[in-house]
């Protein structure tokens, strides 16, 4: 597409492998012309409001680039963004008001937000605020956190929801640099995905800088009543004070992860590694934002059975942070890569039967998935044009991504691939590619040197066509084998519950035993279960929302109370969309779901609410 663009941070390497610069790609996601205008930097100075549930100041953008002879308009996304004025300047002091237009608002993508440039603009100063309702900011009231006393708030700026928060150039494809100043209350803490002392005083400012090119939905803010925990020199905790000791025993583990990872693939390029554990309305598993990850309570087993959620997020400060896909349609770059590294880690950490574990459930929801899922959406590098890019979000760029991956270790060899993905990331480092970069990578730096072995992977199946090919990898578990067995003898009557000798089962192996058991199981086998396991009660999320699916298709009643506890107080989105699902396929069920959801709605995140109305068809009178 013929831009001299070159992403801000982007390393040295040779043309033949580099493409098109990741500027020079068309993002269907983004109306941002950054072909033509490259902001590298944005400046936040922002209040946040709980009385007005609103984010108000400015953000000044820096224009890096123009491409030879553009003089049009800076266009920038927004997504219900009350624009108050706009204003420029040469030399980032002394700004003169400009004109600016929004355009009409897109249901999925918002507005453009055109912006009059001079010749020699190259700073753009925005005065604006958010709406009550956007996308990426849930306002949380004293009560609904866990000391009751002070406010909550925190964005989640994955997929396209940063510019419901900052008008910017919100693609992927854009990596910008960042620094900001925050007003909360005093008393409070505000954090976000950049350099910040947790030992700062209160006062009500707080000053951050993100030095390291991210793009745009890697912009993170909390602000709340939080205490932090020093775990290592590198990495440490932050939770509300109630979460606080028992956040920092189950995520304990976080620098030796780090350093595995390192072993692996190469230095940590972020500095520290710090975790933010949200209330439990956050509706993700965990988010990667650099420097600060969000990691949802539901992962407080007790255990740490569910670390591997916290080893993926670490992944992706490799793959996603560092190597970043240049559009939502390449999301499998970010994921797949994820997914592998995290078992890779896993593996070293906790042992390869984990790891095994691990990899045979992703194997087991990647088969449910594309049982569920069109042809279209069973492709990796899946076409998105006229949709949201949540509709990507399945499990096909995650596992069906890393049994890609797998293929190609056991094809040339761990060593060898090993040293691919080194090279990979270093290659690529601070950049947004494309798939099709990557296959150019992949042709030249492992395919070329093994030609007998490359002719053996179909690239083009996997990344272009439905389905799994026939040489994908079939994960399998011998732990997972003796848990088959004895679900077999208890479902055929050979055993009684305490004979299943589930008791001391990790939560791997609970939650390869639900699944396979048939869908119409029986309450009354449900009943003999729970008595002796007491599953109803599991303060385990993975396995409550589990036996709860259950209860809901065989109508065990005894589990309806719990049912109603849950709905009401967790809003991941992975345990919602399931059980709220489950209950609208019938009209008793359904009748249940939407009293439940008319109770529990205003709690969950604005993401989450847009994902269980349309399961539920619910429409706000």
């Amino acid at each position: 597409m013929g831009s001299n663009i070159q992403p801000q941070g982007s390393a040295n390497s040779n043309t033949d492998l580099q493409g098109d610069s990741a500027t020079a790609v068309a993002d269907v996601h983004s109306f941002s012309n950054a072909n033509q205008i490259l902001v590298d930097h944005i400046s936040l100075d922002l209040h946040v409001s709980f009385e007005r549930r609103i984010v108000s100041g400015t953000v000044i953008s820096r224009i890096a680039q123009r491409s030879g002879g553009y003089d049009g308009p800076l266009i920038l996304d927004t997504m219900d963004l009350n624009i108050d004025r706009v204003s420029v300047s040469s030399i980032g002091a002394h700004f003169e008001p400009t004109s600016f237009s929004l355009d009409n608002r897109d249901p999925i993508l918002g507005a453009a937000l055109r912006v009059d440039l001079y010749p020699d603009t190259k700073f753009v100063r925005i005065d604006y605020s958010t709406s009550p309702e956007a996308e990426a900011l849930q306002w949380l009231a004293p009560e609904q956190t866990a000391g009751k006393e002070y406010p909550f708030v925190y964005t989640q700026s994955e997929s396209i929801y940063a510019r419901s928060w900052i008008p910017l150039q919100d693609s992927p494809r854009v990596r910008i640099t960042y620094d900001a100043r925050i007003r909360t209350p005093r008393g409070m803490l505000a954090l976000m995905s950049a350099e910040s002392d947790p030992k700062r005083p209160r006062t009500g400012e707080h000053t951050f800088r993100m030095t390291k090119a991210i793009p745009s939905y890697l912009i993170a803010l909390a602000v709340g009543d939080l205490d932090f925990a020093s775990l290592r020199p590198r990495t440490g905790i932050y939770a509300e004070p109630a979460f606080l000791k028992a956040s920092a025993a189950e995520f304990e583990d976080l620098e030796r992860i780090m350093e595995v990872a390192e072993k692996l693939y190469g230095p940590y390029r972020w500095g520290r590694y710090d975790a933010l554990v949200l209330p439990p309305s956050f509706p993700y598993g965990g988010m990667e934002n650099p420097r600060l990850t969000f990691l949802t309570p539901t992962l407080l087993a007790g255990d740490k059975s569910l670390v591997s959620a916290v080893a993926h997020e670490l992944a992706h400060s490799w793959a996603g942070n560092l190597v970043t896909n240049a559009t939502w349609q390449d999301f499998w770059l970010n994921e797949g890569f994820s997914v592998y590294v995290e078992r890779r880690i896993v593996e070293e950490v906790y042992g390869p039967h984990f790891a095994e574990m691990e990899c045979a459930l992703g194997f087991q929801r990647l088969q449910d998935e594309l049982a569920s899922l069109a042809p279209d959406d069973q492709i990796m590098h899946v076409d998105l044009t006229g949709r949201s890019p949540d509709a990507g979000f399945t499990d096909i760029p995650y596992e069906k991504g890393a049994l890609f991956l797998k293929l190609l270790e056991q094809t040339f060899g761990r060593r060898r691939f090993d040293q691919f993905i080194l090279e990979y990331f270093n290659h690529f480092a601070f950049q947004s590619i494309t798939t099709k970069e990557f296959e150019g990578f992949l042709l030249a730096k492992l395919f070329d040197s093994q030609p007998e072995l490359a002719r053996t992977i179909p690239v083009t199946e996997w990344l272009y066509e439905p389905g799994l090919p026939a040489d994908a990898p079939r994960p399998t578990s011998h732990v997972f084998s003796e848990v088959d067995r004895a679900a077999q003898q208890w479902m055929g009557g050979a055993l009684t519950p305490q004979e299943i000798g589930a008791g001391s089962w990790t939560t791997q192996e609970w939650l390869r035993f639900l699944t396979g058991l048939p869908d119409k199981y029986g309450s009354h086998r449900m009943q003999r279960l729970d008595d002796v396991y007491h599953l109803t009660q599991s303060k385990n999320s993975e396995i409550a929302s589990r036996w709860l699916l259950m209860s809901v298709r065989n109508t065990y009643e005894p589990a309806y109370d719990r049912l109603r506890c849950f709905l009401t107080t967790v809003g991941r989105i992975k345990f919602l969309k399931p059980l709220y699902r489950e209950m609208a396929m019938t009209i008793p069920g359904k009748e249940m779901a939407l009293s439940i959801y008319k109770k529990a709605r205003a709690t969950y995140h604005p993401i989450a609410v847009s994902c269980i109305d349309e399961v539920l068809g619910f429409h706000r009178s």
